[in-house]
């Protein structure tokens, strides 16, 4: 099982500064290096600011670009952790070991999603493509 564990954005992560707090990267390494230690961690890594990306937004089947920055911060992701545990208390006890995302000096919140394995759709052409190119991806 696959879960991602996102750091929500706050205004410090979207000013674009990065913090100047030593401990709390020394907290945040010793997390990542816990979870690689256990076999568990398949990607991690903190995202620019909100004024650096862009949606594309889908009206009537047809994209349109919308540059950042965004307002609503809250619904924003600063980072990602994303791990495979055999289960979801397994992500629920390394969800609970996560540093402070900002330290002592900022609040935060960190989300937690089961990704979606493909044996969770019913077959059909497509689901098989994908599955193909996990295949190959692996292999590469």
């Amino acid at each position: 099982m696959r879960f991602m564990i996102m750091v929500r954005a706050n205004a410090l992560s979207e000013s674009g500064e990065t913090p100047d707090d030593p401990e709390m990267f020394a907290e945040m390494a010793s997390y990542h290096e816990a979870l690689a230690k256990a076999g568990v961690l398949l990607d991690a890594s903190g995202l620019q600011p909100s004024s650096r990306g862009f949606r594309v937004r889908y009206r009537d089947g047809k994209p349109t670009i919308v540059d950042g920055p965004f307002t609503e911060t809250k619904e924003l992701i600063a980072g990602y952790t994303l791990i495979q545990v055999r289960s979801r208390d397994e992500a629920l006890e390394w969800a609970r070991r996560f540093p402070a995302p900002f330290g002592k000096h900022d609040d935060g919140e960190i989300e937690v999603r089961q990704l979606y394995e493909l044996e969770d759709f019913a077959p059909c052409e497509g689901i098989e493509r994908f599955r193909k190119l996990e295949e190959e991806r692996k292999a590469s």
